[in-house]
């Protein structure tokens, strides 16, 4: 590789020769080399989209030079095409604040926008990346602002997702609905449900955790640009504010809108804390229908077998035919990382001091990443699991007839204590709770029927009584 050397504040840096990025970023690169990792691809957009639209407000204003301002803006808008994705290299565990990933996108647009002006790339002249591409602006309100779209952008990819699992879920509960079982309690038997009921009270679930996510995005539509170093808006003219804020709402697609306090949206992450509690909510439902789903599903001898996932490939190295619930499986794992990162954003909102918080990388690397991850997950868990499931009505009728659960139909005509007695009898001898009560001719046998029809007691009211209807 060669090399070409630049200079910063600091002294001579190597930089790769081919490289769009300069002096800093090369620094970041050899100071932190911890994970790996790139940035995520939304982030890096959206703090190009920052720059773009700071250069058009700062030529809005007559501070920046339009022959240098439309060089910036055409650099960002081969940026946003993906011409230099391979030039955003700053790993997400970096200094605090996100200066490298913003000194990153600063140098890439400034050495483009020179080429564009004739010149070389490194010698910064005559678009510099901190007097020009960053005028205006500090790491401090770039970076906040770009996680600030980055996370609005995802939770849009992930919107259509999650309607579609909710479309899903419902479908099986319209498809499921007369399909009569035991209903379980603390892992017993229980009164009667129908299987479409289940399904939907899922569908439900879903729908309220995406309305919990578009509850926490108006913290995210206030943006604290403007405010540059501590919220107070040093070299930033009043009029600059406006303007960019109105062209990051432009460029965008989002209803953004002028945070009324500055330094309070530079120091408070509670918009990010409150999108990742309501991604946590939502996570928190995946595993809980992903595991009746595997529960519902275990056999298919031995289990309860009441349905039947999808089989999406063999489950086992040594047993021959094995086939495992695996995109539950993996939905589980998908959701457990939520969870963790979201413990994360929690510890590093509050590690805040004074006018900054310095964890706002950590905060961005795993907000983001659980948006991904969710947005890519929750539509395989809809396409390749929930569609595909098949039910065995015989197995659930022949459950709910032999289900304790019945007794509690029973306790409104024969009272507590004597429906107790036959619950405890059937579960002693494996007897149905309707040939005991049959033996000790507790009720007449059309009182019986009347009372066990399996359909209305999936609805409020007292099976056998008139006045409930």
């Amino acid at each position: 590789m060669t090399f070409r050397i630049e200079k910063d504040t600091l002294g001579e840096v190597q930089v790769p020769a081919g490289a769009y990025y300069g002096a800093q970023t090369a620094r970041a690169v050899a100071n932190f080399p911890l994970s790996g990792l790139r940035p995520h691809p939304a982030l890096v957009r959206a703090t190009v989209i920052v720059k773009k639209s700071a250069a058009r407000a700062n030529m809005a204003t007559g501070r920046l030079e339009p022959r240098l301002g439309e060089a910036i803006v055409r650099a960002a808008d081969e940026a946003l095409a993906g011409d230099f994705d391979p030039h955003f290299v700053v790993d997400p565990f970096q200094a605090g604040a996100g200066t490298s990933h913003n000194m990153n996108v600063n140098e890439v647009l400034a050495n483009r926008a020179n080429e564009l002006l004739g010149g070389e790339r490194g010698a910064y002249a005559p678009v510099h990346p901190n007097d020009h591409v960053n005028m205006a602006q500090s790491t401090n309100d770039v970076f906040p602002t770009a996680m600030r779209l980055a996370s609005l952008t995802l939770v849009e990819k992930l919107r259509p997702g999650l309607e579609g699992l909710v479309a899903a879920l419902r479908g099986k509960g319209r498809e499921f609905d007369a399909i009569l079982k035991s209903g379980r309690t603390h892992l017993q038997d229980a009164v009667p449900i129908r299987l479409g009921q289940e399904f939907e009270a899922w569908a439900v679930a879903m729908e309220k955790n995406l309305a919990g996510i578009d509850a926490a995005l108006p913290g995210l539509r206030e943006l604290g640009i403007g405010g540059t170093a501590v919220g107070t808006g040093m070299n930033a003219e009043a009029a600059y504010i406006d303007l960019v804020v109105a062209e990051l709402a432009r460029e965008s697609g989002f209803a953004l809108h002028r945070g009324t306090n500055l330094v309070e949206r530079m120091q408070n992450m509670d918009p990010f804390v409150a999108l990742s509690s309501a991604l946590k909510g939502l996570a928190a439902n995946l595993v809980r229908i992903a595991n009746d789903l595997r529960l519902l599903a275990s056999g298919p001898r031995t289990g309860f077998a009441e349905i039947a996932l999808p089989a999406i490939q063999p489950g086992s190295s040594i047993m021959p035919g094995k086939v495992n619930p695996s995109m539950a499986e993996a939905t589980d794992m998908v959701a457990f990382q939520v969870m963790g990162a979201d413990a994360v954003i929690t510890l590093a909102a509050q590690a805040g001091q004074l006018e900054l918080n310095v964890m706002m990388p950590v905060i961005a690397f795993n907000l983001l990443f659980s948006l991904e991850i969710l947005k890519n997950t929750v539509p395989k868990l809809a396409q390749t699991c929930i569609a595909g499931i098949t039910a065995d009505r015989e197995r659930c009728r022949r459950y709910l007839d032999q289900s304790v659960g019945l007794a509690t139909v029973l306790a409104p005509h024969i009272g507590y204590a004597a429906a107790a007695e036959v619950a405890k009898e059937s579960t002693a001898t494996g007897r149905s709770i309707r040939e005991i009560v049959e033996e000790r001719q507790l009720l007449t046998a059309d009182k019986l029927a009347e009372i066990l029809d399996p359909r209305p007691l999936t609805s409020p009211g007292v099976p056998g009584e008139k006045h409930n209807r």
